[in-house]
């Protein structure tokens, strides 16, 4: 099941992201998710959501709408656990789904050093776009990727 996100998923989703790729490698910590969290529960311009495995959050999205003609997919995350049974495309197709009433393009960012996540995206029909040099943390870049339905135009 996916739905929204409510703030008693909080400390169950910070447990997931503390052990995932990028945010391990990037160093990301206690700061980082309470500024994240706090932006997600202010809400607008982001959405944010949960997939459930057994009734338990096991993957987040947020999505900030309005990023050069489309929606920026702003985080992704399935938990190590449950990752290779289907949830992150599950979740991601439903993303699109909403993003695609809406907007012709949706864009995310993956680390260069993220081999898994730049096939996972490339599988769902994803381009790489622009390389995006120490955006994050010095040595690493990000790259933009983007699936269209069409220029924003026309």
């Amino acid at each position: 099941m996916i739905r929204s996100y409510k703030t008693n998923d909080r400390e169950s989703l910070i447990s997931i992201l503390r052990v995932s790729e990028p945010w391990h490698t990037l160093g990301y910590g206690a700061k980082d998710w309470d500024k994240l969290f706090a932006i997600v529960e202010a809400g607008e311009p982001r959405e944010s959501f949960v997939i459930e495995c057994d009734g338990q959050p096991g993957g987040f999205a947020v999505v900030r709408r309005q990023f050069l003609f489309g929606d920026y997919l702003e985080l992704l995350a399935i938990s190590p656990a449950l990752r290779g049974h289907g949830l992150g495309g599950k979740l991601l197709t439903f993303l699109e789904e909403r993003v695609f009433l809406r907007a012709n393009n949706f864009f995310a960012c993956v680390s260069d050093f993220s081999s898994d996540a730049r096939r996972f995206y490339a599988r769902q029909g994803y381009a790489e776009v622009g390389r995006l040099e120490n955006l994050l943390v010095d040595g690493h870049d990000e790259i933009l990727i983007r699936k269209t339905i069409g220029p924003a135009r026309g």
